[in-house]
């Protein structure tokens, strides 16, 4: 039997689900983003791809406090970390520009696991909206990511015909 080429309909699904385990989000949640995309002004792909990369669990990730997108919701979800000086346990928070992420230290020193991750996470790279302070645990969000900043190997314009039939 020969194998029969993908369908338009296939690859928009196969492209959607990549970007939804990508930043690990179930599809209601996946979809409830993409209509706060559409109704924004702007490309619809680009203010979605925009919207998943300002989640506090991805902020986690990128600023390497964590290893993975999964471990930096485990931490956001276990109460780690503070934003603007107070607690955040939900991962699907929205940062926004101005904001101060900081880990979570009861003393005012990092946990020494803490220490830990975010030496062995500062060989990544920090994408330029955000300004981190390794020393302090902590990061500023400078301004909203843009197109330029987001280096993720999804093409959103398969996305955006998938929800638009």
């Amino acid at each position: 039997m020969r194998r029969r080429r993908a369908t338009d309909w296939s690859l928009q699904l196969r492209e959607k689900q990549k970007a939804r385990f990508t930043y690990g989000v179930l599809e209601r949640q996946f979809r409830n983003y993409f209509e706060m995309a559409r109704e924004r002004s702007g490309v619809t792909g680009e203010v979605l791809l925009q919207l998943l990369e300002r989640r506090l669990d991805n902020v986690v990730y990128r600023l390497s406090f964590a290893e993975s997108r999964k471990q930096g919701r485990q931490f956001v979800n276990h109460g780690h970390f503070t934003v603007n000086g107070r607690r955040m346990d939900i991962p699907s928070y929205l940062v926004e520009a101005g904001d101060v992420v900081q880990w979570k230290a009861s003393d005012g020193t990092l946990p020494e696991f803490a220490k830990t991750i975010i030496d062995a996470g500062s060989k990544r790279s920090v994408p330029g909206w955000l300004k981190p302070d390794q020393g302090k645990g902590s990061a500023e969000v400078l301004a909203e990511p843009t197109v330029e900043h987001l280096d993720s190997d999804i093409d959103v314009r398969l996305i955006v015909e998938f929800y638009s039939k």
